[in-house]
């Protein structure tokens, strides 16, 4: 496999993945960005390309019209020499008037703070949204009464069963998101087009990826899926959720359905971003995070 060496980057491929995956492993990363599975399904909208500083894995976004970002460099110690050399590369290459890293954690932005080198600012809409396991599985007290009203609303109308996500479901799901886009009208919003593209992309490579998903049935069709995996030691991430919108009450179940049957032994579950959308952030609020992972932009002072 080719390893590019800094200052050489390389288009992220599918076939990056071992060695990606091993570089993101040792580093255990709390924020969903830093997964081989969201890097790989995200880098056409994103344009990611990757390259390496000694033990740093370095990533940069170069999307199509839009201005290249790096994202925040991991490896062992200090990674301020590693947040300049991609500052350089942006400046150098892409003639970037003041380079920055996006989604930066809260370990990079505690290295570099003390230098007084770096201008580092919260971006609240990128805030990753973590929860208990157990509250997701048991919609426990009365803070979750809603919640559980929302599944027994759905039961009391439809029998569903829950199914590990397999080979047979890719095209049911596909056709489910399609269904969805359509609902949505994505062809209205580059965004939900983007999605649109990640959610086949997990599909297309849902055993070469490595993986997990699970399905409602409703009358032996797919109205609900999910797809997921270990983000670190102690959490899984939910990167894709999709259900049919005219059936109430299917996400709150392919949530609890999901985190019950794929992660019960996994202390959290990371569900991602808000993004700044008021009604995300609402929803995401209303399952009572046990915490928010904090992202930085950070930039050169004095740019």
């Amino acid at each position: 496999m080719d390893k590019p060496e800094y200052p050489r980057f390389k288009a992220l491929e599918l076939e990056d993945r071992p060695l990606l995956q091993e570089l993101i492993w040792r580093y255990q990363p709390e924020t969903s960005e830093l997964t081989f599975t969201n890097l790989f399904i995200w880098r056409q909208r994103y344009g990611f390309r990757w390259s390496t500083l000694k033990d740093c894995l370095l990533v940069v976004s170069i999307p199509a019209g839009a201005e290249p970002v790096g994202f925040p460099p991991l490896g062992p110690g200090s990674r301020a020499e590693a947040v300049r050399a991609l500052f350089r590369w942006l400046a150098e290459e892409h003639s970037a008037a003041a380079p920055r890293i996006e989604r930066a954690d809260p370990r990079l932005a505690a290295e570099l703070s003390p230098s007084g080198e770096f201008v580092i600012e919260p971006d609240r809409s990128q805030f990753d949204y973590v929860y208990r396991s157990a509250d997701l599985i048991d919609l426990a007290g009365a803070k979750y009464h809603g919640k559980r009203n929302h599944i027994a609303r759905l039961t009391e109308r439809h029998a569903f069963t829950y199914a590990p996500l397999d080979a047979s479901h890719i095209v049911p799901c596909l056709k489910l998101a399609e269904a969805w886009c359509t609902f949505k009208r994505c062809e209205e919003d580059m965004g939900l087009m983007d999605e649109w593209d990640a959610v086949k992309e997990s599909l297309g490579h849902l055993q070469s990826l490595d993986i997990k998903g699970g399905v409602l049935l409703i009358e032996g069709k797919v109205e609900a899926f999910t797809l997921g995996e270990r983000l670190n030691e102690q959490t899984a991430v939910v990167h894709i959720e999709k259900a049919n919108p005219d059936i109430p009450g299917l996400y709150t179940a392919i949530n609890q359905e999901f985190c019950r049957n794929e992660w019960p032994a996994v202390p959290f579950i990371n569900r991602e971003q808000d993004l700044g959308e008021e009604g995300l952030r609402k929803a995401k609020l209303s399952y009572h995070p046990e915490r928010l992972v904090e992202k930085f932009t950070v930039r050169a002072a004095g740019r």
